[in-house]
């Protein structure tokens, strides 16, 4: 006879066993660690896309790109006055970077300050 009973989601008890330990285990990680490891994430799903990638023009996918860069932005933005800037300037770094990356990859030009990201970051030159 089964001990594994399911919940009203249908979830196992040993799953649910499993959900608890990785909740417990996220709960030990300090914000900024999720933050950063979050904006890396996005930084290398988007240099993928922009190109840069070994593949090169293989993956590249603007659109794709434009809004993995534009996520980016707006979480770097929103989270430099919580993770200060020795954790920020690294991250702004890379997604100038990137931005910079998508005008070079880009066949038609975005006007100043409507490019990726822009409009969190201001115009990128």
């Amino acid at each position: 006879m089964s001990t594994n009973h399911t919940d009203q989601h249908g979830m196992s008890a040993g799953t649910n066993t499993e959900a608890s330990t990785e909740l417990r285990d996220i709960a030990e990680v300090p914000a900024v660690e999720v933050i950063t490891t979050t904006a890396v994430h996005l930084m290398s799903a988007a240099a993928v896309k922009v190109g840069l990638a070994d593949e090169g023009d293989e993956l590249k996918d603007l659109d794709e790109a434009r809004k993995l860069i534009t996520a980016l932005a707006g979480l770097v933005t929103a989270a430099a006055p919580e993770i200060g800037s020795q954790h920020a300037a690294p991250l702004r770094d890379g997604l100038r970077s990137l931005q910079l990356a998508f005008r070079e990859a880009s066949a038609i030009q975005d006007a100043p300050g409507k490019g990726p990201g822009e409009k969190y970051t201001g115009p990128v030159n």
